[in-house]
């Protein structure tokens, strides 16, 4: 049977991320970017990471790395590369109207029963596809940074948005062995940022008050909460340190309270405590590309190391 067909709008970090995931479950992938150079840069920058990922036993997916690339095709021709497809995923830089026009195009080629999904982090379905014709197939897929090793993906619908298309995207992600999540809707930062801009928020704060110092702070959450959440999420931790949700809120609520309404206001990230924090970070990681490559690097290889130990202690 012939691989069913997907579309990538832009070849950078994420939307190469994405034709791997897609080529690893069995997908053709049709790569568009307008610069056939950067098509070209881009599918080498595949084959190395694939061939990578296979030396080093993590390469996903049950096809070899010859046959994943095979199925992994590029295209600076915008209708060219979305014939055919079932699933478009945008991919360009996080800037609304050059999204909004990429899906204006987009809208005036493709059928009724394709589905248009943004990778965006922080843009509102409602700002990105109100006044598309076909609006009813349109939805937010927001992948982890990066997809490749974090499986997470919120789905978030447009108010129009249609509920099979919601369970066709939701389907077609664990298909792919992605972790789908669903938003009922749309909200300002989805939730992963909104959970993660109040972890950042605090920390900010706890620095700038002379509490703790940068890379204690980051122990914390690495060598601490990092840990736990690596498994379980912030209510089933509630669940399992008390005998349930309602014996937790029983014991703690009054303590979580008293806490919480210590909490200072939203931290202007900014001035002094940016560069106390910055000067902390550089000192650990400097800021020059070839540190920050190899760290992101190291990072990668504990998510793929990470991912595997998961998988193999998965339990419902």
């Amino acid at each position: 049977m012939e691989p069913s067909q997907v579309a990538i709008i832009g070849s950078g970090l994420i939307g190469r991320s994405w034709a791997m995931v897609f080529a690893a479950g069995g997908f053709k992938v049709k790569l568009y970017d307008v610069a056939q150079e950067q098509l070209t840069s881009a599918l080498e920058n595949i084959r190395k990471q694939m061939k990578e990922l296979e030396e080093s036993g993590f390469l996903k997916g049950t096809l070899s790395v010859e046959q994943q690339l095979a199925l992994i095709s590029i295209c600076a021709d915008l209708k060219a590369a979305v014939e055919g497809a079932t699933f478009i995923q945008e991919c360009t830089p996080e800037n609304l109207e050059l999204k909004k026009k990429i899906f204006g195009q987009l809208d005036l080629v493709v059928g009724d029963n394709v589905i248009l999904s943004s990778s965006t982090s922080c843009l509102l379905p409602s700002k990105l596809f109100t006044g598309l014709k076909h609006v009813k197939q349109c939805i937010v897929s927001h992948p982890v940074n990066p997809p490749y090793f974090v499986p997470l993906v919120e789905i978030v619908p447009h108010p129009e948005t249609d509920p099979s298309t919601i369970e066709r995207t939701y389907a077609l992600m664990k298909k792919i062995g992605q972790s789908p999540v669903k938003l009922n809707r749309e909200i300002e930062g989805f939730v992963l940022n909104r959970l993660q801009y109040a972890v950042i928020s605090e920390a900010w704060r706890l620095v700038g008050e002379g509490v703790m110092s940068p890379t204690d702070l980051d122990l914390v959450m690495s060598d601490g909460l990092g840990m736990r959440y690596a498994f379980i999420g912030p209510l089933e931790t509630m669940h399992l340190n008390a005998e349930g949700i309602s014996n937790y809120c029983k014991r703690y609520r009054d303590g979580m309270r008293l806490v919480l309404n210590t909490f200072g206001p939203v931290p202007e990230f900014s001035g002094e405590i940016e560069q106390k924090i910055n000067q902390a970070m550089s000192e650990k990681i400097p800021s020059v590309p070839k540190v920050l490559d190899a760290r992101r690097k190291w990072r990668d290889e504990c998510l793929t190391g990470l991912a595997k130990l998961k998988k193999e202690m998965k339990s419902d």
